[in-house]
């Protein structure tokens, strides 16, 4: 009896011991000198062009020619104001995002590691998979959308005109739970081997077809303007704002591209400089190019009657300009090609491999190359059973899960980082000094769990006066964050987020507004993935991780 009461009591310690442990390793934070030059083994051939370029390569795609179609069913000509309020939103995550890139300039993992910083090791390796999440799923669909595309130019040559089986490029059911596609995977391991020849040959390649797809762009719109008919954009808004503001959540993921730029830190050669300039500069390109498009293609023809596959081509061919279509379709492969290229072009689990969260493996950078091999490898292996397996429609409504959470984080590391260096520097003139770092996070913690109720009383259609509880909530925990100010007015160094806390506080209830009205398939895959998450840094991550490495 007494054996069996020592055993149950040294249970017990050993299970508080893991458990106080753990407690220990989740709150740890990697400290990152805001001028540090680090960047061991890369290589720094990117310039500010080639950041500009690979923030647009990875956002103009699929949204453009395609998505723009679907939302206009339901907007009308309104599809404009929905791509102008995620733009909007989108400028927002910038400013937060181009401050903390400058402020972390030269190293590697963007989202990850500014939260691994501002917050702590779980935090960080949480983001890290609801992004990648987003980066494995989004690679597979653009994959077999591209595969697409690709087959049906074939099928312009006579030889190859329905003479190509569905499965090797538009998809093939098998067993009602499998679309086959064989030629997704073969273009996602090609656009591999690129990344892993080298960042500078996969830049030069992105850059081409950028440029390639940003001209065909510029054609349609001066070819299309004067087509326009200015009676179809009336009435502008046919079916009221919901579908407006509903049609900002569709085509959100449009515009990220931005974050791509930022994991490109140890790659670039004067980043705290470029980086900043790099991401406002691709978001605003983006959007006037969105913009314009819209505004041509619904008015060219009644938006009843565009396209959801092919809007912009089927806009055109229905005016008889035929061969500006088929421009089109090699504009949408360029674009999809430049997109899912950055969409593979990932740094994210070398920076966990090299912090110890994830084998070493992934940290692991080819000796003649410079190129976190493994990695990249990784990351187009996955994307290529995806891409050969799945239909990813569905999964398709889950994508933006990981980039609106992750920009969330992203905002509220702003200010956690400005409250933390007034608290070191002690500035005189705060409104009040306040030692309890805690308090920021609940604020910020609270201001989010406003923005998703707001935005799921929006998607379910409840009375709209209901919004007003939540957002007037909002408004008082950013006034209290306000009042309680003990942040730094702009960081140490480099380029500085307007409006602290204010704008990181709005972008935070935006993304989050944002995600209360994904499809609840989203909410499910958020739980079910941090739970996963969770267990795998249970069993490895709190034990390897090294925050002291660079």
């Amino acid at each position: 009896m007494a054996d069996a009461d020592s055993s149950s009591i040294a249970a017990s310690k050993n299970s508080s011991s893991w458990l106080s442990g753990f407690c220990a390793a989740a709150r740890r934070t990697k400290a990152i000198a805001p001028a540090s030059s680090v960047g061991e083994g890369l290589v720094r051939r990117l310039g500010l062009l080639d950041l500009v370029l690979i923030g647009i390569g990875a956002s103009i795609g699929a949204g453009i020619f395609v998505v723009t179609g679907t939302v206009a069913h339901d907007a009308g000509p309104g599809v404009t104001i929905s791509f102008i309020i995620a733009g909007l939103s989108c400028v927002l995550n910038a400013l937060c995002y181009s401050e903390l890139s400058s402020r972390f300039p030269a190293v590697v993992g963007g989202a990850y590691l500014y939260t691994y910083s501002a917050f702590n090791e779980l935090t960080a390796f949480l983001v890290f998979t609801q992004l990648m999440l987003d980066y494995h799923i989004g690679a597979a669909s653009i994959a077999r959308s591209l595969a697409g595309y690709v087959v049906s130019l074939l099928e312009l040559i006579p030889l190859f005109s329905d003479a190509i089986p569905k499965w090797v490029g538009h998809g093939e059911e098998l067993m009602g739970a499998l679309s086959i596609n064989i030629l997704a995977p073969i273009i996602l391991l090609l656009l591999t081997l690129v990344l892993c020849w080298g960042v500078g040959e996969s830049s030069i390649l992105n850059s081409i077809m950028t440029v390639t797809k940003v001209l065909i762009v510029l054609f349609v719109i001066a070819v299309g303007s004067s087509e326009v008919d200015v009676s179809n954009w009336k009435p502008f808004a046919p079916n009221g704002i919901k579908p407006i503001l509903t049609g900002a959540t569709v085509v959100f993921f449009a515009y990220v591209g931005f974050d791509a730029v930022a994991n490109s830190a140890e790659e670039s050669k004067k980043p705290q400089r470029d980086l900043p300039l790099a991401i406002m500069g691709s978001l605003l390109v983006c959007a006037a190019l969105y913009i314009a498009v819209c505004l041509v293609i619904t008015g060219m023809i009644p938006y009843q009657h565009l396209g959801e596959e092919a809007p912009l081509s089927e806009a055109f061919k229905s005016k008889g300009l035929k061969y500006v279509s088929v421009i089109i379709s090699f504009g949408a492969v360029a674009g999809l090609t430049t997109t899912l290229l950055v969409g593979l072009y990932s740094r994210l689990y070398f920076g966990l491999g090299r912090d110890g969260l994830l084998p070493s493996i992934f940290a692991n950078i080819h000796p003649t190359r410079r190129t976190p091999i493994h990695s990249q490898v990784w990351v187009g292996l996955v994307a290529g059973i995806l891409g050969c397996l799945l239909n990813v429609h569905v999964l398709s409504h889950i994508l933006s899960v990981g980039s609106l959470t992750g920009y969330s984080v992203v905002s509220a590391c702003v200010v956690k980082l400005r409250w933390d260096d007034a608290e070191t520097s002690q500035v005189p003139d705060r409104k009040r000094s306040s030692s309890n770092k805690t308090e920021v996070i609940i604020y910020l913690v609270s201001t989010a769990a406003c923005g998703f109720a707001a935005g799921a009383i929006f998607r379910f259609s409840t009375k709209y006066i209901f919004m007003i509880l939540p957002t007037a909530a909002a408004i008082g925990l950013v006034a209290a964050l306000c009042s309680r100010q003990a942040y730094n007015t702009s960081p140490p160094t480099g380029f500085s987020c307007p409006g602290v806390p204010i704008v990181p506080s709005v972008s935070i209830f935006v993304n989050m507004f944002l995600f209360g009205q994904l499809h609840y398939e989203a909410w499910i895959r958020f739980v079910a993935l941090s739970i996963v998450a969770l267990g795998i840094y249970a069993s490895y991550g709190q034990s390897h991780a090294n925050p002291e490495s660079t």
